[in-house]
């Protein structure tokens, strides 16, 4: 791992939009096989820059090029009187990869939850693949630990929502 890549990680602005949104594509496609319509990735994107209380997204800069982002929602927990901070849609580009962006990217994310003292922030998670085993190394070497959870979902057949996905 190359730790000295010149990269500044920074809360993401609408101006990524188009950058975040060809990360989600290009992820769906590389772990899920799934094909996903760029319109509907689009406006889910720009939907959370026009509300923040759903959410943000921190992106890794090199050379003023966005080349990686993740995305955090939250989850109230009434066990812990505190958010969980979810890290998801985690991209980093082929070529910028195995060079320490992740983990700068989730250091930050850290740091700004101990920053939020408005914020009750009492732990981070996500979700991974089964079958992706080098991001499962990934997040253990980065503190994280499997739960005993499994994750179930039931899609609402909501008419507002854009949802379409091809493949």
């Amino acid at each position: 791992m190359n730790r000295s890549l010149p990269a500044q990680v920074r809360r993401a602005q609408p101006s990524d939009t188009a950058a975040i949104a060809r990360f989600n594509i290009a992820m769906a496609l590389e772990t899920e096989s799934k094909t996903l319509d760029p319109d509907v990735v689009a406006a889910g994107v720009a939907a959370l820059f026009d509300n923040p209380a759903l959410g943000f997204y921190v992106v890794a800069e090199v050379e003023s090029q966005v080349v990686a982002s993740l995305m955090i929602t939250t989850e109230w927990s009434d066990w812990r009187n505190g958010l969980f901070w979810w890290v998801q849609s985690v991209y980093v580009e082929p070529a910028f990869r195995r060079q320490g962006l992740y983990r700068r990217m989730y250091e930050a994310v850290k740091a700004m939850a101990q920053e939020a003292q408005d914020t009750n922030v009492c732990g981070f998670r996500l979700y991974v693949e089964r079958e992706n085993h080098r991001a499962q190394t990934t997040y253990r070497a980065l503190g994280m630990a499997e739960t005993p959870y499994r994750l179930f979902e039931e899609p609402h057949p909501n008419p507002n929502a854009m949802t379409r996905e091809f493949g």
